[in-house]
């Protein structure tokens, strides 16, 4: 058996999360991190918020989904730069569609493979999280090779562009006015304008196409825990079992640090500074911290 299906079968039969599936680290690495001794790979920041008596529950196509209150709070933070009440109510409503549709796509993705899954939105965005279920006697979650990995967390960012171009694709039938904007000149950002439509039906085009395109083509970054992230490690640990881990942590430290200085010196944005450089320290302190392990 490779190692790289030794440690997905390990992972799965100590029960850890989707994203834990296949670390490329050593069984006994993997059982302290069960255990809870150590969470190299992840942030608290990014783990999914136990319930509260005030999350918005629902279920879209048979998959459960849960709102944490804060991520609504996070979501108006963010759109306090509006000019108008409608402008703010207009930015959370489509902040709140685009991430259930990403996090929609990995669920899909999931269940084609026959993984059952939920949803969270929390404050620092949303998680798909696969389900435990009882198989053969036993409760578990399905194990996953390395190219459906990548397949399901391909799916999140592509099911936001398939969004963005049906937007564009409704502008285009109507009438409407098509550009594209190019950010650091190569970063492709598409614009649409309705001649006759309102000022709410334009604001939530643009918003629409800003944040399923835009952030969805930062989500690919190869900086974990992004999608980018996972689907480079996922790609280094197929290329090189033993040694891919470390190659992809040091991919993500690398692009993070480029990502935060681009963000504050091209983009002046304190927030993709912040959030990117704390996710390079992240995996470079995964690097440095392990016992020697890298």
């Amino acid at each position: 058996m490779a190692p790289y299906d030794k440690w997905m079968l390990l992972a799965n039969e100590l029960g850890l999360p989707f994203t834990f599936y296949v670390t490329g680290l050593s069984p006994n690495y993997l059982l302290s991190f069960a255990g809870g001794c150590e969470r190299p790979l992840h942030m608290t920041f990014f783990q999914p918020p136990p319930p509260t008596r005030y999350d918005l529950n629902f279920s879209l196509a048979g998959i459960p989904v849960r709102v944490h209150p804060l991520f609504w709070l996070i979501a108006i933070l963010f759109g306090l730069n509006s000019s108008t009440f409608i402008g703010l109510v207009i930015w959370v409503v489509v902040v709140f569609i685009s991430i259930v549709i990403h996090e929609l796509g990995h669920s899909m993705a999931m269940r084609l493979y026959g993984q059952d899954s939920s949803i969270v939105l929390h404050l620092a965005g949303g998680l798909a999280i696969p389900e435990s279920s009882r198989r053969g006697g036993r409760w578990g979650r399905i194990s996953f090779d390395w190219l459906q990995q990548v397949v399901v967390s391909l799916a999140g960012p592509f099911a936001g562009f398939f969004l963005a171009s049906m937007v564009v694709a409704i502008v285009a039938v109507s009438g409407g006015l098509i550009s594209v904007n190019w950010l650091l000149g190569f970063i492709p950002v598409p614009n649409a304008f309705l001649p006759d439509g309102s000022f709410i039906v334009n604001s939530v085009v643009s918003t629409l196409l800003w944040v399923n395109v835009f952030w969805g083509l930062i989500n690919l970054v190869p900086v974990y825990p992004l999608d980018g992230g996972n689907v480079s490690r996922h790609l280094f640990l197929k290329a090189d079992p033993w040694d891919g881990f470390r190659k992809s942590l040091w991919l993500s430290t690398i692009s993070g640090v480029i990502v935060a200085v681009v963000g504050l010196i091209f983009w002046r944005s304190i927030f993709i500074a912040l959030l990117f450089g704390l996710l390079a320290f992240q995996s470079y302190q995964t690097l440095q911290g392990r016992g020697g392990m890298f």
